[in-house]
């Protein structure tokens, strides 16, 4: 159900969550805020995700709320509904979970960012790892690799944990960005010993109780599947996801890691946005301190901040959002962004993952997470002045959604298979020198 209030009341929720409140009342526009829906709506109906939830939230208040399509492509399928459909946020843990729960270790001083992990967790150690700091985890430079199959390898979780310790650097310590979920899964680890308990246990009493987030968890239980949003299909666990993180690495941790594993719904966190944005506190409750919310968001590495990321234009940021905004995305077609300058924060969640019908669903995710940006940061009245340019929305052309097959090209009958063999070769050098010069760059986020 829709929920843009077009009164001039202030309404609050039923139960936990935000109050809601009229566009008007926060300085934005409703007519324009409800290109969201057609943004959405195009991405479902090109294939890329059965269903979608969407809040934007301003000033304290949700001022747009919806759930768009169904849990599957099933017509038989549930609705989705923004405040009761819970997603696999993928990458979103990341932030949500493991980030936070270093930031609370760091207010008290239990931890510094320039720790060496390894004084810590001393099976972590040998060699350069010795010298692999938390900093240099939370940036994604700590010269871990992007990830590792682990789950074609460990037994159990705890085979998985040692094989994620033990796995050796692809570069110097702090010397290039290598987005890596191994990292994050270091931190996952290193917050149980300084915090002696479990992650989720840890996250579920400093953070998610205090802030009346009852639908974030890990590992939800059998009783909570009929409104959990199905994954994978057919994944390599031989049989359809729903309600078990799709991750397969997080899957082989216990279905509890540091990069993947929570589940949420978007009422939820609109709470935790909200809670960034009042820098730490929401409803009388401090979960962190303000200057380390500033610290943590700022950037620290290229365009990476400490765990989160911020937002540069690309991997669904769009192109509007402030100098100062930060956020995240999530595999499974996720994303997160807070922007303090206009104190505002837009949240998507999808399962893109599951049977897409989309022939490129990823660049279906991209387009409508950037145009989600968008169209919210173009609805904000009394806010910072655009600069001029382009105010089209990307799934308004569906660029590269679902491209025509290309037409095999015919070979006639006298070309020379000399002719052949040298553009051939042409290519090939093209593209290893392409990737040579790519290999060059930092390896951007995966999700």
């Amino acid at each position: 159900m829709l929920r843009v209030i077009l009164t001039a009341l202030t309404m609050t929720r039923a139960g936990d969550g935000l109050p809601v409140k009229s566009p008007t009342e926060v300085g934005m526009s409703s007519t324009r805020l409800n290109a969201i829906e057609r943004v959405v709506e195009r991405g479902i109906k090109a294939g890329g995700y059965p269903g979608a939830s969407v809040i934007v939230g301003r000033k304290g208040a949700a001022v747009f709320e919806k759930g768009f399509g169904r849990l599957s492509w099933s017509e038989s399928s549930t609705p989705v509904d923004a405040e009761r459909t819970i997603y696999d946020i993928a990458s979103l843990s990341k932030v949500v979970g493991t980030t936070t729960a270093i930031m609370i270790l760091y207010d008290e001083k239990k931890i510094g960012l320039d720790d060496p992990v390894v004084n810590y967790i001393p099976t972590f150690g040998g060699g350069d790892k010795d010298k692999v700091t938390i900093r240099q985890l939370l940036t994604h430079t700590s010269g871990l690799p992007a990830g590792r199959d682990i789950w074609r390898i460990a037994q159990t979780p705890l085979e998985a944990r040692a094989l994620v310790l033990s796995t050796p650097l692809e570069g110097r310590p702090g010397a290039q960005y290598i987005y890596s979920d191994l990292g994050a899964d270091v931190l996952g680890l290193l917050v149980e010993v300084v915090a002696g308990e479990p992650l989720d246990k840890y996250l579920t009493r400093r953070v998610f109780e205090p802030l009346g987030m009852n639908e974030t968890m890990y590992r939800p239980a059998d009783s909570l599947k009929y409104r959990i949003a199905p994954t994978e299909v057919t994944p390599p666990r031989g049989y359809p996801l729903r309600g078990e993180v799709h991750d397969e690495n997080a899957y082989a941790l216990g279905g509890v890691a540091g990069h993947a594993g929570l589940f949420s719904t978007a009422a939820d966190l609109s709470v935790f946005a909200q809670m960034m944005l009042n820098g730490g506190e929401y409803n009388g409750v401090q979960i962190i301190s303000k200057p380390t919310v500033d610290l943590f968001t700022s950037r620290s590495f290229g365009h990476r901040a400490l765990g989160w990321d911020t937002a540069e234009g690309d991997y669904g940021s769009g192109r509007y959002l402030g100098p100062t905004a930060y956020g995240h995305t999530g595999f499974t077609g996720t994303s997160m962004w807070i922007d303090p300058e206009r104190e505002m924060f837009v949240i998507l969640l999808t399962n893109r993952v599951h049977a897409a019908r989309a022939l490129r669903p990823a660049k279906v995710i991209s387009d409508v997470r950037a145009d989600l940006s968008d169209a919210a940061v173009l609805s904000v009245l009394d806010g910072p002045k655009l600069t001029s340019g382009s105010r089209a929305f990307r799934a308004d052309r569906e660029a590269g959604w679902n491209p025509p097959p290309r037409r095999a090209s015919r070979r006639r009958h006298g070309s020379s298979r000399h002719h052949s063999i040298a553009s051939a070769t042409s290519r090939s050098r093209g593209g290893s020198a392409k990737k040579s010069s790519s290999g060059k760059k930092a390896k951007k986020k995966a999700n």
